[in-house]
């Protein structure tokens, strides 16, 4: 039976209202594009996603070490914890 690892920064979710609803804040400000957006859960943050150029919500998480995104993109509700390299649940972050 494989066992299940758990994200152990769950506790460092925050209920976050995004900075920039709409769209990745660094691209706004330098009219750079994205793909999909990220919104940290611990900041409110939104940033784009890796399969983006620049990568915000990659470089945000390097510079702050806040560990939980999840989807910003409409209809996604599921999460990333850099940290623990996992991906979360609807159930994990809504808890």
């Amino acid at each position: 039976m494989a066992s299940h690892t758990q994200c152990t920064h769950l506790g460092q979710i925050r209920d976050v209202e995004p900075r920039t609803p709409q769209g990745c804040e660094e691209c706004l400000a330098t009219n750079g594009w994205w793909v999909h957006l990220r919104l940290c859960l611990e900041c409110g943050h939104v940033g784009c996603c890796d399969d983006s150029p620049s990568k915000h919500a990659t470089k945000h998480y390097h510079q702050t070490h806040h560990p939980i995104i999840r989807s910003f993109e409409p209809g996604e509700d599921w999460g990333w914890c850099y940290v623990d390299q996992l991906e979360l649940t609807p159930e994990e972050l809504h808890r």
